[in-house]
Order: structure tokens, then C-alpha cells, then sequence
């Protein structure tokens, strides 16, 4: 069952999310961070498919602060629009609104992050961030994030002073224009030593399989590997 579900961030401030939920009793809960295009219809897919795993998954829409209800496709005044969107941003902001949907979905149990493209980047912030989910209830240690996926996050490159404090997977084209392999690796190095990082033969954005750039099989390992490290870290 899917369903839109309001949040409230601990500075009051009011975002929409996409929830889905499984079918029985969720296994562990999920925050989904979307790309730059917003809560689209691919991220709502990639939410609907964490949910037929068994987790709980929300998807916040993290672009409500700038642009209310963001769902763009990948054509290129999309990729013009999500690009300067972005900019305007604030990675504070940001980690209290994800803190406000790991609250929403911490009853279900641990929780965790995957997040694509910008949404890596920020899995990465709020992985060094985050205090715990401090939404509209008020701090709860229910909400605290266990552990976070990145798909191509290239922008980690302009935050690297944040250090995440639990454990990570990093998922990477080796041919990705938007970050060299030299600064895959610098992330690499800095990331929490019970970290994974691995690297496709591929580009940015093979995760989605509405664009050019998908490389399913690389897409597919990338998934099994999260499943496994997600199973790992919150059940």
C-alpha cells in the first residue's frame, strides 16, 4: 500500500513524503533520498520495490523547502531546473527534514538510508549529521539512523569535513563524469572503516532505469549488495 504522508521538521517547517509500505510486519524502515528530479516516478518505484522486500520506506520530498511537490523528468531543462534547485538547498535544513521521515517510520524498527545522486550525497551528510530524528514528536531514539547507502553521490567531494559516524556503502561508475576515480577513492578513505565501497563498469545514474545512463547489470549486483548490507546493519 502506497499513501502521502505530512511531516514536520524540527524547525516547524512542513514537507509531503511518499510512503510504502509491506505486506505483514515491516522487517526495518527505509528513508529514500531522491535525485535531483525530485519524488518522481522512478523513486517512487525504487521506494515501492524496498517495500515488496519487507522495509517500511518513506520518501521525502527534499525539495519542498525550495519547490513544493518536485517531480521532473530527465530531459535537459529537467537536469537545468533540479541543478539550480539544488543550489539553493541548506544541508541543515535537509538533515532535519530527513530526521523528520526517519521519525514517521521508526516504529517499524532500525532505520536506514539509501539515497541517489544528490540524495548520496546527502545520505552522506545526514550519516555524519544527523542526531536522531528530531521531527514533530520531538526527539525520539527510535528514529536514529543505523546506516546509509550511497549511489553516485559526487557532490560528497564538496562536503568531505563532514565524517559519517556509521557504517556506509558507497556504489560508483568507474565512468562517471561528475567525480574522478581519484576523489572515489579520497571518499573511500575517509569513510567509517566498517564502510563498503564499490565501483561499476559504468556511469552516473545507472541505478535508473528511466535514462540513457542504466546499466542493469550493474544495477542489479549494486541492489543485491545493498539488500545484504541493509540486512546486515538493521535487519
Amino acid at each position: 500500500m502506497t499513501r502521502t504522508l505530512n511531516l514536520t521538521a524540527a524547525d516547524g517547517f512542513e514537507l509531503k513524503a511518499y510512503v510504502a509500505e509491506p505486506e505483514g510486519t515491516p522487517r526495518a524502515a527505509l528513508v529514500i533520498l531522491p535525485e535531483i528530479f525530485g519524488v518522481n516516478s522512478h523513486i517512487r518505484s525504487v521506494t515501492d520495490r524496498y517495500a515488496r522486500h519487507g522495509y517500511l520506506a518513506i520518501a521525502p520530498n527534499m525539495f519542498d523547502r525550495v519547490e513544493r511537490d518536485l517531480d521532473l523528468g530527465y530531459g535537459d531543462d529537467d537536469v537545468k531546473k533540479g541543478q539550480a534547485l539544488m543550489r539553493e538547498l541548506d544541508w541543515d535544513q535537509a538533515v532535519l527534514d530527513i530526521e523528520a521521515a526517519a521519525q514517521a517510520v521508526g516504529h517499524a524498527g532500525k532505520v536506514g538510508i539509501v539515497g541517489y545522486c544528490w540524495g548520496g550525497t546527502a545520505a552522506w551528510v545526514a550519516a555524519s549529521r544527523s542526531t536522531g530524528g528530531n521531527g514533530s514528536g520531538g526527539a525520539d531514539s527510535s528514529a536514529s539512523i543505523t546506516c546509509a547507502v550511497s549511489y553516485y553521490g559526487n557532490a560528497i567531494t564538496t562536503v568531505m569535513d563532514d565524517r559519517p559516524c556509521i557504517p556506509m556503502m558507497l556504489h560508483w561508475g568507474e565512468k562517471d563524469h561528475l567525480i574522478a576515480l581519484a576523489d572515489i577513492e579520497r571518499v573511500r578513505d575517509i569513510a567509517p572503516a566498517s564502510s563498503q565501497t564499490f565501483i561499476y563498469p559504468t556511469g552516473h545514474g545507472f541505478n535508473c532505469d528511466q535514462r540513457s545512463l542504466y546499466h542493469p547489470e550493474s544495477a542489479a549486483l549494486a541492489e543485491q549488495r545493498t539488500l545484504d548490507f541493509l540486512k546486515a546493519h538493521i535487519g
